[in-house]
């Protein structure tokens, strides 16, 4: 039974919204601040024991490696909190796993396997967290006050960028002044501030326990209809899906030649797309075991994995602002600001910044001035015509960025300044692609599968990290290296462009899927 605090008043903002606020926002910055010097603190220290042409690959891969954690442990958070510990629990007892992840980033900044171990628990506390705390919020209204849950949700969204735009500002300069001990430290104290502030409003929480095992979740559907039988009928779908399987074992073999991580994603990769063609294949027969709410449930999910799967582009763009970017700036002339009779030197981290601050700003412009002067246009930005733009946008984003690069190997200095437009370019992508498609994935998918969504959301984003490792793999090939010395190129400027080529790419396919897409309309009544 759901427990209400005696605080709270009917149609009245819950008390105890400030607290999940504030720890959101002390949250982000430490989570922000840690991540956005870690290329620049593992090129220029930890990994020094490399060759120095290695170690911008190695940081590259130890970032990306990282992501992939970062979101594929919100599985496991939101099962946790689903099945066992409900969501106040499963955050709290995390948060405190994510505060010892800090403290190793602090203590050793010098010893790479402890600094290894931070990032696991790291990765572990801030992805099992992450699926949890804004549905948290949601728990705290009713029908009484649900009209104002979309200025909490609005005021959640701000704090995230006020918190990542701080930490992207000032931690580059903590840890170029100050050392690493104390830029990760700060982080951690934010972290454990965060976790204080979250466990003092306890008492004043609306606490939904965990739900029993649903007989018709999205796995046991998939489950009836690959093993169900029919008359006179193979099962080609159950077929296809051993296939998937069959490729994540050889995928798992390959670890000693790949690495685990590569290895075990492809093979995540392998499951998901075989075994979702399968299923597809054989739906109609769990009809009857299972309720025709359920069976359109997964059709729907299976419908909108194809638009995630088209999506993973995207990401494998958008993180990398924060390792190959960064690298990029490393060898760009740092411009200079006179500040109070003193001159203030701009890091290459620190370019980190504009994501969050351009976010906050070109929100409101869209909804203000570009959508509805579309509309007036005669062109409706639906969902799926607002991702295939953010999409394109992206490979734009790569395009200039690379051409960047282009022109440093070619011997002329180029200040960070110029990083600004492939910033603003990316950045009005991730608005167009990230804060629409949960939107449409949530009006897609039937209440029951909802959760189901967001978990392969977070999957879209761990897959985009190993396509980062994949070509950062592939680059190390000497046939590899070859064919890019013979189109000219730099090594990264060719990497850019592949990139710039393969999320446009996508957003062709994406554009074709969407046209052909039929909308449907699950928001609640």
């Amino acid at each position: 039974m759901t427990k209400n605090p005696p605080s709270s008043q009917a149609g009245r903002m819950p008390r105890q919204i400030p607290y999940i606020i504030a720890n959101e926002g002390c949250e982000r910055f430490s989570f922000y601040g840690m991540r956005n010097i870690l290329t620049p603190f593992l090129i220029s220290t930890l990994l020094l024991f490399l060759p120095e042409a290695e170690r911008t690959g190695e940081a590259k891969h130890v970032f990306h490696t990282f992501v992939i954690g970062v979101y594929f442990f919100p599985l496991l958070g939101g099962w946790l909190a689903d099945r066992f510990f409900g969501k106040y629990n499963t955050v709290l007892w995390l948060s405190l796993v994510y505060c010892a992840g800090h403290a190793c980033l602090a203590a050793f900044e010098d010893n790479l396997r402890g600094f290894y171990l931070g990032l696991f628990l790291i990765a572990l506390g801030s992805g099992g967290i992450k699926p949890l705390v804004s549905s948290f919020v949601g728990d705290q209204f009713d029908h009484t006050n649900k009209d104002k849950a979309k200025l909490v949700f609005d005021a959640f969204y701000w704090i995230i960028n006020f918190g990542s735009f701080f930490a992207s500002l000032l931690m580059p300069i903590f840890l170029r002044d100050y050392g690493a001990s104390v830029a990760f430290g700060i982080p951690g104290i934010l972290m454990f501030i965060a976790t204080l502030v979250f466990w003092s409003g306890r008492k004043k929480y609306v606490h939904v326990p965990p739900s029993a095992a649903d007989p018709d979740s999205f796995m046991r559907v998939a489950r009836t209809a690959l093993l169900a039988r029919r008359d006179g009928q193979g099962r080609p779908g159950l077929m296809v899906a051993a296939l998937g399987a069959a490729g994540a074992v050889a995928s798992l073999a390959m670890t000693p030649s790949w690495g685990f991580v590569i290895a075990a994603c492809t093979a995540l990769v392998l499951l998901l797309a075989f075994g979702g063609i399968g299923v597809a294949m054989q739906l109609e027969r769990a009809r009857g075991s299972h309720p025709d709410e359920a069976v359109d449930g997964v059709r729907g999910v299976l419908r909108i994995l194809i638009v995630f799967a088209l999506v993973t582009p995207f990401w494998s763009l958008f993180d990398q602002k924060a390792s190959t970017w960064i690298v990029q700036a490393n060898s760009m002339l740092r411009p200079t600001l006179s500040l109070f009779g003193s001159e203030f030197r701009f890091e290459p981290a620190q370019m980190q910044a504009l994501n969050p601050l351009l976010v906050m700003l070109l929100i409101p412009f869209n909804n203000v001035a570009v959508f509805p002067l579309l509309r007036r246009l005669g062109w409706e930005p639906t969902a799926l015509r607002r991702m295939t733009a953010g999409i394109a946008l992206s490979s734009l984003s790569w395009v200039a960025i690379g051409t960047i690069q282009v022109v440093m190997d070619g011997g002329t200095p180029v200040s960070m300044a110029w990083q600004i437009l492939p910033y603003a370019l990316l950045t009005m992508g991730e608005v167009l692609v990230s804060a629409t498609g949960l939107e449409f994935a949530y009006s897609q998918a039937p209440k029951s599968m909802k959760g189901v969504i967001m978990a392969f959301w977070s999957l879209a984003v761990t897959v985009g990290s190993l396509w980062v490792l994949i070509v950062n793999a592939s680059v190390k090939n000497e046939a590899v290296l070859g064919h890019i010395a013979n189109t000219g190129l730099g090594v990264m400027a060719f990497q850019m462009y592949f990139f710039a080529a393969f999320a446009f790419i996508a957003a062709l396919a994406f554009g074709l899927y969407a046209a052909r897409y039929r909308m449907v309309d699950y928001y609640r009544s």
